[in-house]
């Protein structure tokens, strides 16, 4: 019985490092999920405007990656002018983003919206990030942020 859990415990581990290691590299022209092209697409400071009076976005925005996701790339993030991040999740969580797409400019085709960030919430995308237990600590309010459930990305530079 022990053996039995050993060896299910020691596949879930491989399995695990084979699904990020299989993740094509971020190179410009490289799409994962949907096909995406780049035109009409929002910068991230044009979304920031569209959304501060309507609810939702569906379209494309552009922006450059400051953040995935270190345990398997399930999510990343795309920086704003203002020092903020736009978190991007994909559409069930159908694909991966690899580690090396950090600094990428990247076109995100799905629906952006603000919503509202519990504080376990935030602690958990923080763990996810392999941040400090001092960041994840000084975590202590909800807030405000803008969000895109994307159906795919390109990379573009």
């Amino acid at each position: 019985m022990k053996a039995t859990a050993l060896f299910i415990i020691c596949l879930c581990f491989s399995v695990a490092s084979f699904a990020q290691s299989t993740i094509t590299p971020a190179e410009a022209g490289v799409t994962y999920g949907k096909t995406v092209t780049a035109d009409g697409a929002l910068t991230t400071a044009a979304l920031k405007t569209t959304l501060s009076s309507d609810t939702t976005y569906a379209g494309k925005v552009t922006g450059t990656v400051v953040d995935v996701c270190k345990k398997k790339g399930c999510f990343m993030k795309l920086a704003q002018e203002d020092g903020k991040t736009i978190m991007v999740q994909f559409t069930d969580y159908a694909y991966f983003m690899p580690q090396n797409i950090v600094g990428k400019t990247v076109v995100v085709e799905g629906l952006a919206k603000v919503k509202e960030l519990s504080v376990e919430r935030q602690k958990h995308y923080a763990k996810d990030a392999n941040k400090s237990e001092a960041e994840i600590a000084a975590i202590t309010q909800p807030k405000k942020d803008i969000s895109i459930m994307a159906d795919g990305v390109l990379v573009v530079k």
